[in-house]
């Protein structure tokens, strides 16, 4: 499985690699679910969330978005959609 870092930040899938953003993997990576969301990283944050599992980070995730966006999502498939991240079983990761 990824590491959370490796998650939050990949772009896409290479056959069975997750292709990663190096760069703003060193710049963010250790930011936390909220951080990632209060900067405006919405992809990244939500990911982090995902990755944790955690639903108290997917809300938190989603308020700052709907307060930023003045949008009303709820936690739902909805919201994965709008930032186009399912969890995915591979396990490795190529940084680009």
């Amino acid at each position: 499985m990824l590491s959370r870092e490796n998650f939050v930040f990949t772009i896409g899938y290479d056959g069975p690699a997750a292709v990663v953003d190096k760069q703003a993997l060193r710049k963010y990576g250790a930011l936390s679910t909220k951080e990632l969301a209060e900067k405006g990283l919405f992809r990244a944050a939500y990911s982090s969330a995902l990755y944790s599992k955690d639903p108290g980070e997917m809300k938190i995730v989603v308020d700052v978005y709907n307060k930023m966006a003045g949008a009303s999502y709820t936690v739902s498939p909805q919201i994965d959609r709008l930032f186009g991240v399912f969890l995915v079983e591979v396990s490795r990761s190529i940084a680009l």
